[in-house]
């Protein structure tokens, strides 16, 4: 019998995905499902970016290319970066060059490698929770111990100065931070990383992971005024309160991994291009090393069509991102009609995170959960899953099991009928205990 190594059997299955397979083969045995399940736009990708992957090809970027990256591209790569700045709160970012660049199969991969590179057997990483499902995943295989941090609805689920302090030992090695978050489309202000830095002052041994793979996709409002800085949007300062990136923040340049990509900005999942840039050089000599070992090199022509997408106009990036501003708008206000369920609307990224833990204890006639009461957040997602034919992640994949994480990075109109259905669902079971 084949033997199953023991740092596989210890990783768990991905959640949202396993929720995705069920929605599609529901599919294909004809039942009307919507799934809310998958980060994913649903957008193609620009046509430029397509076209020049084909005139790539033409060109003949079809054979092996440099380990960390052809130039042309992590040139870009560190140029988008370092237009987040100027920035009037620090005169002094960090300004990155292609030698400080990595590419990547994906963001996936960048956060995976250096995870590994970083990280030796009984290292301890604190994960905010809730986080994205492989954070946690990807340290065990590492033989890192996680440490998980439960944050409050109350601040966002943004990590506090003190929680942190509360959990940093000698033995702490890694603090990985997402933002704009996924599942819960929290964004971190300038103040609240300023604050997370100021604790780090006194660990020198931890490095921060910042996986700022949304940001992209932040939303200004009236009601918080919260500006991102990004390097795909008009420069809009309007108060102290900014959201930013990690590299405003020197003072950790020697222990910052910032991790990116194209998939959710440039709506290119599948091309599988994400990088990671730090200004430690030992660092990127050692994951450029693990990466020789492991692909070689992230497909040239896919590096071809993001060098495009990077360098190109990115009226497709402001457009996707008012599209959706406008479902983010929709799902809110449908929501909001829904008995039990309490969020905080999201500043980013595509997701809305509600708090489900008033419904637990509710009844359920349906067959998929035997006519129980509903004990979590899984069961409320089965029950979703089967009586409202809409699949949803349910929170305990992302560590916080009193709420279900919703995409809404499907149609307005999908949107429409699957909070429709959800809302139906959850009256019925909300009447019948009445």
């Amino acid at each position: 019998m084949m033997q199953i190594a023991d740092r596989v059997q210890r990783i768990a299955a991905s959640q949202s995905l396993a929720m995705a397979e069920r929605a599609k083969a529901m599919k294909a045995a004809e039942i009307d499902v919507i799934s809310m399940s998958l980060g994913e736009p649903d957008m193609d990708t620009p046509e430029h970016i397509r076209r020049a992957a084909q005139e790539a090809i033409d060109n003949g970027w079809t054979h092996y290319g440099p380990v960390a990256g052809i130039p042309n591209l992590r040139e870009a790569i560190a140029t988008a970066q370092n237009a987040l700045t100027p920035n009037p709160l620090t005169p002094n970012p960090l300004n990155f060059t292609s030698d400080d660049v990595v590419v990547s199969v994906g963001a996936k991969m960048a956060i995976y490698n250096a995870i590994q590179t970083v990280i030796n057997t009984g290292d301890e990483v604190v994960i905010p929770m809730p986080s994205w499902v492989s954070y946690t995943e990807m340290v065990k295989v590492a033989g890192g111990e996680v440490v998980a941090v439960k944050t409050k609805y109350e601040n966002r689920y943004c990590l506090t100065p003190e929680e942190l302090r509360a959990v940093l030992t000698d033995k702490t090695r890694m603090l990985i931070l997402c933002s704009p978050n996924n599942p819960t489309g929290s964004v971190y202000s300038y103040e609240e990383l300023k604050a997370i830095v100021e604790v780090l002052r006194d660990y020198p041994q931890v490095v921060v992971l910042s996986d700022e793979i949304y940001n992209a996709l932040v939303y200004s409002d009236e009601e918080n005024k919260n500006i991102q800085n990004t390097a795909y949007a008009d420069i809009n300062i309007e108060n102290e309160n900014i959201v930013c990136s990690m590299a405003f923040f020197p003072k950790i340049a020697d222990r910052l991994i910032i991790v990116n990509g194209v998939s959710k900005a440039y709506a290119m999942t599948g091309w599988r291009i994400g990088w990671l840039m730090s200004k430690n050089k030992a660092f990127i000599e050692a994951c450029t090393r693990l990466q020789g070992q492991q692909v070689t090199c992230a497909t040239m022509v896919a590096q071809k069509a993001a060098e495009a997408a990077l360098t190109g106009s990115q009226e497709c990036v402001a457009q996707m991102r008012q599209v959706f501003a406008e479902r983010r708008e929709l799902i809110c206000r449908l929501t909001a009609e829904i008995p039990g369920f309490r969020f905080e609307k999201p500043q980013g990224a595509f997701y809305l995170f509600p708090d489900v833990s008033a419904l637990m204890g509710k009844p359920t006639s349906n067959p998929s959960l035997n006519g129980r009461v509903l004990k979590n957040a899984d069961d409320l997602a089965e029950y979703i899953l089967n009586e409202a034919h809409v699949a949803v992640v349910s929170g305990s994949a992302f560590g916080c099991p009193e709420c279900i994480r919703l995409s809404y990075a499907i149609s307005t109109e999908e949107i429409t009928e699957a909070m429709r259905r959800i809302k139906r669902a959850i009256t019925k079971i909300v009447n019948k205990q009445k």
